[in-house]
C-alpha cells in the first residue's frame, strides 16, 4: 500500500517534518506501507504559478498525482495564526476535489504552545470533510513542550494504528484494476469492514 506525507513545514530541521516521520514510522509499524514524503516548502513557487497560469508545474503534478494515488495520507501543518499554514491550504487548494473521497487520513499539526491544539478539530477535521476523506478519530498535535514528554509517543501510535487499521481495510475492498471497474460505495466499503 502506498503512504504519502505531507508535509508544510518551512524551517530545516522542521519540527513539523520531525513529527511527519514518526508518524509514518509507526503506520510502517502497522501496516506494509511504501511511503512517499511531499515537502510542500519546495513546491511553494509551483503551487502560486499554478494559481495564476492554472497549470502545475512538473513536481507539483507529480506530488498531486502521488496524494490522489495513495491508499493513505498523513497531513502535517505548523500552526500559524491559529490554523493550518497558508501553503498547507493552497496545496489543498490546487488538489482535485475529488481526490480524496474516501481516502483515510490522519492529520496532525505542530505549534509553539499547546494552547493550539484544537486547531485540529477546528481547521484541520473540517478541510479534510469537505474534501469527503475519511478523518481518523485520533489526530495528533505537538507543541514544543510535547517533545520527549509523556504522551506524545502514545497519541502518534494510536492515529498510526487507526490509520493502518483503516488502510488495510479499504484495501482489501478495493476493486481489482479492470475493463470493467467496479465502483463500491463508501458506506458499502464501511459495512464489509465491521461484518465478522
Amino acid at each position: 500500500m502506498k503512504l504519502v506525507v505531507v508535509s508544510a513545514g518551512l524551517s530545516v530541521p522542521s519540527s513539523t517534518r520531525l513529527l511527519a516521520d514518526r508518524l509514518a514510522a509507526a503506520v510502517g509499524r502497522e501496516a506494509e506501507v511504501q511511503v512517499e514524503v511531499v515537502e510542500l516548502r519546495d513546491l511553494a513557487v509551483e503551487i502560486a504559478h499554478n494559481f495564476t497560469n492554472g497549470f502545475p508545474g512538473r513536481k507539483l503534478a507529480a506530488a498531486l498525482a502521488a496524494v490522489t494515488e495513495a491508499d493513505g495520507l498523513i497531513a502535517v501543518t505548523p500552526v500559524f495564526t491559529a490554523s493550518y499554514s497558508g501553503l498547507f491550504k493552497s496545496f489543498f487548494d490546487v488538489l482535485d476535489k475529488e481526490a480524496l473521497v474516501g481516502k483515510p487520513v490522519l492529520v496532525a499539526a505542530t505549534g509553539g504552545t499547546g494552547r493550539h491544539s484544537l486547531v485540529l478539530e477546528h481547521a484541520l477535521r473540517p478541510l479534510f470533510a469537505y474534501l469527503r476523506a475519511v478523518v481518523v478519530p485520533t489526530g495528533v498535535y505537538a507543541a514544543s513542550e510535547d517533545w520527549g514528554a509523556e504522551g506524545l509517543d502514545d497519541r502518534i501510535e494510536r492515529a498510526a494504528g487507526e490509520l493502518a487499521g483503516l488502510m488495510t481495510g479499504l484495501a482489501a475492498t478495493k476493486p481489482h484494476k479492470s475493463d470493467d471497474l467496479q465502483v463500491i460505495p463508501f458506506a458499502e466499503q464501511l459495512a464489509r469492514l465491521s461484518a465478522p
